[in-house]
């Protein structure tokens, strides 16, 4: 605040504290003789057929009002309140706020910290740290993952052992900490719509859906040429470049003629972002062992 307005607000408050003091000590006093007849000592007001009666504050309220302007006095030279006077007591609402951020801390460190330095696989296999892991994946991941971790429309299923970009503890928290990009560029201007249709059957043919032979012949030699590269030469995918398995019968985007079309045509982006700005290290861990859970609850199936 400026010099001027401090000022302007410091005088400002005085003289209206000073105005209420004097207002309040002159009706103290009253205008007419206690010795007067009682219908001769009215202010002269009439309303309604109603005399105002010129009688001063009852004690103990005119004491509260006294103890009001006492406890003004003392707020505002404990509390800023007069312009860029900061009171005597050294109160700020930043360091109040940094003080509760520092008890929170304290908590969560006690809640939370014995899971900073324990090893994903361990967390895991507690239930009150998976309790934990449970409420944070709740509140953070799973409006794109869904409530139970299986996944939705363009987000992967967390819960089928099925990975992009690999499940040990190690890149589950890398997944977490950094975030994950994927691109499946547009195939349509480099292949022509036919070949985005021979591919299409030759991807439905490695997944033993229903397609066409011959088209499905025709794409396999496109796939060679155009798709190798990402998805491999068995087009099981490879986890270093986040290529999805193309023959697992597991789709992010869908399963049929179309959709396959679709993404062969027109590619596929999507983005999973960093937690690391939202969570601390322990909640991440939390998560990370949480979703470790999610995807062994296959293999103790099997």
């Amino acid at each position: 605040m400026s010099t001027f307005w401090s000022v302007w607000v410091i005088v400002l408050t005085l003289t209206n504290l000073a105005l209420i003091t004097w207002v309040l000590f002159a009706n103290r006093k009253v205008a007419v003789d206690d010795q007067q007849d009682p219908e001769n000592k009215t202010t002269g007001h009439v309303y309604d057929g109603i005399e105002e009666y010129d009688n001063p504050l009852p004690k103990w309220w005119f004491m509260l009002f006294v103890a009001t302007l006492v406890f003004t006095g003392i707020y505002l030279a404990i509390y800023p309140g007069l312009g860029n006077f900061k009171g005597f007591g050294g109160w700020t609402s930043v360091g109040q706020l940094e003080r509760h951020q520092a008890e929170a801390r304290a908590e969560f460190d006690e809640t939370y910290g014995q899971y900073v330095e324990m090893p994903i696989e361990q967390i895991a296999e507690n239930r009150e740290a998976l309790k934990m892991g449970a409420r944070i994946f709740a509140n953070n991941c799973a409006v794109c993952h869904g409530a139970d971790g299986g996944g939705n429309y363009g987000f992967p299923n967390l819960t089928d052992n099925d990975w992009l970009h690999g499940g040990t503890p190690d890149k589950i928290l890398e997944t977490l900490h950094e975030g994950r990009k994927g691109l499946m560029p547009p195939q349509g201007p480099v292949i022509g719509e036919e070949g985005v249709k021979n591919a299409a059957e030759y991807v439905l043919a490695l997944n033993g859906l229903e397609h066409d032979p011959a088209m499905a012949a025709e794409g396999k030699e496109i796939f060679g040429t155009v798709c190798m590269a990402c998805h491999g030469a068995d087009g099981k995918g490879k986890q270093a470049m986040g290529a999805p398995n193309l023959t697992d019968n597991i789709w992010l985007y869908g399963s049929s003629r179309e959709q396959i079309r679709h993404t062969i045509r027109s590619g596929r982006k999507n983005e999973m972002p960093s937690q690391a700005d939202k969570l601390r290290e322990d909640k991440i861990r939390l998560v990370a062992a949480y979703v470790y859970s999610l995807s062994r609850q296959e293999e103790v199936e099997q």
